[in-house]
């Protein structure tokens, strides 16, 4: 069945009419072809053929001004031809004599529409186009829409054209009446508090309408997953549905106007109601304005349906760093009318085992202001690392109108650990900030973006913590697309630490590097200070760079080339640092692009090169 589909588009596609073009060049002769490609010249009669070709080509030139060509056509001979010889003498051009756009009523102070107008691309003296100036109609049409004019119309919308004297004129006049402001919000079928959805809204009733921030507001509830369906719209007033079209004359529009009423029987009377007065749409307008309220409003209606309380999810993958790995997750979007929302998460692999969970208490901008307290649980054990955590933290968190990200956190961590043949367990107590920021286009797989990340953390004996410090964490990564086949990705990231005491700081405080995400060409976390025994003991400082380029070959298939540095080490600055570079392939699957990497060490003897395989975005 597929196989037929395609041999009958094929097929149809040969029909079509091909258009060999002498005389006229550009956007001009790619339009004739344009308007003559539609025609199945098998359908047609060859005296039908040779009447459409003449019929398109002079509307095909019309709408550049040209209305006075010579068309001579030669039809191919074959039955049906396949093809047209056109030899077009365009004649004289129409120029445009003058321009009347006008825009009456409250509108006429708006400064969008005064830009539409300013914007037009056309100036007396120019060769007449038909498309700029129904792209100004449509323009000034949608602006009337989209900022609450909705008694707007068209009192003068003429192109008049002379061809003999070679001139056209343009005439446009928009009336739009008063413009709208926001009314009363109603809301219906929430299950969250109402006054909490209220003031998520971007307006507020008396403010002028705006179409933008009716599906921005439409947005802000989706985002929140509160709701398994949103509708946001604003409630027309029931006076504009009175106006009626233009009717045209004839006793047959009394049936299409009245609906089910009789047809008279007589003549006279059928003319006699014909001709009997009527009000148009444009006049009922003009009457309604003469009594209507100075700034008439527009309702808005909600009406949401509740989220599923619970959701479930699971991932399987694999990574070369941790191996196959498994993730569980259970999400409540609400748990009470207030918007709270419970999330867990459970993540299984060799190395690494965690469950966390997040308790979100939104405050008065839910998407933006929160109280967060977070548990998490994890084990790890991996080459020289041994360790058990449990850590709980209260945090407070701001998103900026910039995208930028501000938390501000309490956090308490116990941990057991062995750390290059060291055994130690600490209670930290410490206070922090973050401040973060992503920023991307298509996140399956971007072709744009950037994403940003600093905090700060101090611990001190002073309020009962087992060790003091003071540490710093940053990385910028971006993204960024030269043409539609060439993708470039860098990224940076550093990590400091002060303290007084490294053997008091737990392994998930310290600098590792190495594997998929930072250096390739070296194992998951095997870059670091080492003890006299040739163990991994962690590092106070770390800094690693990736540079990354990537060529489309085909389709959703891209090759890579990448160069990765870094290290992490105890003194400021480090003496030199571990380089692998390498070659990759990446396809955009349905569930993100799939990495495969080969990377050499160049300051590994015992490895001349190492497989890096990855399921995921970048970020």
């Amino acid at each position: 069945m597929g196989a037929a589909a395609l041999c009958l588009g094929m097929a149809h596609g040969a029909l079509a009419l091909e258009a060999r073009i002498d005389g006229i060049e550009g956007d001009v002769a790619n339009n004739v072809r344009h308007y003559l490609g539609s025609v199945d010249a098998e359908r047609y009669s060859r005296s039908r053929v040779e009447g459409e070709v003449q019929r398109r080509t002079r509307e095909a030139m019309r709408v550049y001004g040209y209305y006075e060509p010579q068309v001579h056509h030669h039809l191919d001979p074959s039955d049906p031809p396949r093809y047209v010889d056109l030899t077009i003498e365009p004649g004289p051009r129409v120029r445009i004599e003058s321009i009347d756009f006008q825009v009456r009523g409250t509108a006429s102070v708006d400064p969008p529409f005064q830009q539409a107008i300013d914007d037009f691309s056309l100036e007396v003296g120019d060769p007449l186009v038909h498309a700029p100036y129904d792209s100004l109609r449509n323009r000034l049409a949608n602006l009337s829409l989209e900022r609450g004019y909705f008694d707007w119309a068209f009192t003068d919308r003429r192109m008049e054209v002379r061809p003999f004297a070679e001139s056209a004129r343009l005439y446009l006049a928009l009336a739009s009446g008063p413009r709208y402001d926001f009314g009363d919000i109603t809301i219906r079928g929430n299950h969250i508090v109402t006054e909490r959805l209220r003031q998520m809204s971007p307006f507020e009733p008396g403010d002028p309408y705006l179409a933008g921030q009716v599906a921005q507001y439409a947005q802000r509830l989706g985002q929140t997953g509160w709701f398994g369906s949103v509708s946001v719209r604003p409630r027309l007033d029931a006076r504009r549905e009175l106006a009626l079209g233009e009717p045209a004359r004839g006793w047959w529009n009394e049936v299409s106007t009245e609906g089910e009423a009789a047809l008279p029987s007589d003549a006279a009377e059928r003319r006699q109601r014909a001709e009997r007065p009527r009000i148009s749409a444009l006049a009922l307008a003009g009457s309604r304005q003469l009594h209507a309220l100075e700034r008439p409003d527009m309702p808005v209606d909600i009406v949401v349906e509740p989220a599923h309380r619970h959701r479930f999810e699971t991932g399987i993958g694999y990574a070369t760093d941790v191996g196959p790995r498994l993730r569980f997750s259970w999400h409540q979007p609400w748990i009470n009318s207030y918007g709270h929302s419970l999330d867990h998460d459970f993540f299984i692999s060799q190395p690494e085992q965690h469950l966390s969970g997040v308790y979100t208490l939104p405050l008065a901008d839910p998407l933006r202001d929160q109280y967060r307290f977070q548990y998490g649980l994890r084990h790890r054990d991996n080459e020289d690392t041994r360790s058990s955590e449990a850590t709980v933290e209260l945090a407070r968190r701001w998103e900026f109108d910039n995208g930028w990200i501000q938390t501000l956190f309490a956090r308490a961590t116990y941990e057991d650990f062995t750390q290059g043949g060291e055994a130690d367990s600490v209670l930290l107590y410490y206070p922090g900030v973050s401040w973060a920021r992503t920023r991307t286009r298509n996140p399956r797989f971007p072709t744009w973006g950037d994403r940003q990340r600093i905090s700060f953390e101090y611990s001190d004996t002073l309020w009962g913590s087992d060790a003091d410090f003071l540490r710093m964490t940053g990385e910028t990564e971006w993204i960024r697309m030269f043409g539609s086949d060439l993708r470039f990705l860098t990224r940076l990231s550093v990590g400091a630490m002060e303290t007084n005491d490294f053997s008091k700081i737990p392994p998930s405080l310290r600098f590792f590097t190495g594997g998929d995400r930072s250096v390739r060409g070296y194992a998951y976390e095997s870059l670091a200070p080492r003890n006299e025994e040739g163990r991994l003991r962690g590092g106070q400082q770390l800094l690693t760079g990736s540079v990354e380029l990537q060529r489309r070959i085909r389709g959703d298939w891209w090759g890579a080339a990448f160069v990765d540095t870094g290290d992490a080490f105890d003194d400021w600055g480090p003496d030199s640092l571990n380089t692998g570079a390498g070659l990759g392939v990446r396809w955009v699957s349905p569930v993100g692009p799939i990495r495969f990497d080969i990377a050499h060490p160049f300051d590994d003897e015992d490895n001349a090169w190492r497989l890096h395989f990855a399921i995921g975005p970048e970020f």
